[in-house]
């Protein structure tokens, strides 16, 4: 099966978006986890509220990287 250039230019596209949406995500993820608990420290009464806001934001951040997940699939399809 021969392979043009295009399609494996898509390929590569699809591999660098997931890799940088898959790095950045977890960079980000363990920033937010981080400050969420230091927070919790320094205002153990507040700690609900932290850990929720907290799940919002890791929602958000899991969200950008499925959309790439799903940008990377269309990439592979053509």
């Amino acid at each position: 099966m021969e392979t043009t250039i295009g399609t494996g230019l898509s390929h590569l596209g699809a591999a660098l978006g997931m890799g940088i949406a898959s790095l950045g995500g977890a960079i980000g993820m363990g920033i937010l986890v981080s400050k969420a608990i230091e927070s919790m420290v320094r205002q153990p009464e507040q700690a609900g509220v932290v850990r929720t806001t907290m799940f919002i934001g890791i929602a958000f951040v899991e969200a950008a990287i499925l959309y790439t997940l799903v940008i990377s699939f269309i990439l592979l399809a053509k």
